[in-house]
């Protein structure tokens, strides 16, 4: 399993908006081959932060199902107008079988 860790910065007179739309751009994801599960954190320190962690069976899965099909447009056209700035994203993989 990959852990795909997207950091997006909402801007902070538009997050009840982000907020009510995610659910929408969330199920795009969810419909893509290889993904497994998600959550959004909203930072409590840091008006508009958010993490979107998803979970993928493989980084191909979010490299090649998501990013090289339509999705990946119809997500970016749901959330792009309440990006401070471009999500950065990047994956991650377990080191340990229990979680601490």
């Amino acid at each position: 399993m990959i852990l795909e860790v997207a950091i997006m910065k909402i801007k902070p007179e538009l997050m009840a908006e982000f907020e009510a739309v995610f659910p929408q751009a969330a199920a795009i994801s969810a419909s893509t081959p290889g993904y497994i599960s998600h959550e959004m954190q909203r930072c409590v320190e840091t008006k508009g932060k958010y993490f979107y962690l998803i979970r993928w069976e493989s980084i191909a899965a979010h490299e090649v199902n998501f990013r090289q099909s339509p999705r990946r447009a119809q997500f970016r056209d749901l959330l792009v107008k309440y990006w401070e700035e471009p999500p950065f994203a990047e994956h991650f993989e377990a080191i340990t079988g229990n979680r601490i």
